[in-house]
């Protein structure tokens, strides 16, 4: 009985679907595309860009303690100085996204971020989820951010 032939099969190439650490701002197109793929759009675009806004200002005065008077239903005024724990200068956001919460009403902001803390030591790929509520005010709908639990 003869042998049957050999056939090489090509090994499947291997893509990262995440920027390597330390990538830096280059990655960040992937992050964007990763999430949009994973988790599709199902705001009207108006809604999702009104979030996306107030998401990002939103962790923006979270790690750098600049804006926070903006949320004052979001972030403690006890009269307290905050410092900051986060460095302005070696603060991006990497990606974000707005989806809806489960209900009508609910919204919730997912960020992919970069930072550099106090300590010295940068990190990327960290998450971030704000959470949103639709409410009325005088005749006009806007979307309320929540407090973290």
């Amino acid at each position: 009985m003869a042998a049957s032939p050999t056939h090489a099969v090509p090994a499947p190439s291997v893509v990262s679907a995440v920027p390597a650490h330390g990538e830096g701002v280059a990655g960040d197109r992937v992050v964007q595309q990763n999430l949009e793929a994973a988790w599709p759009a199902d705001l009207p675009a108006d809604d999702e860009r009104e979030l996306l806004a107030a998401g990002r200002a939103l962790l923006r005065a979270d790690a750098t303690g600049t804006g926070r008077a903006k949320w004052p239903s979001v972030f403690d005024d006890s009269g307290y100085a905050v410092a900051p724990a986060f460095a302005s200068a070696r603060f991006r956001i990497q990606a974000a996204i707005a989806r809806r919460g489960g209900r009508r009403n609910k919204a919730v902001v997912h960020l992919v971020w970069a930072g550099q803390d106090r300590g010295g030591t940068f990190t990327d790929l960290r998450i971030t989820d704000w959470f949103f509520t639709r409410t009325n005010r005088k005749g006009a709908a806007t979307w309320t951010a929540q407090p973290p639990t």
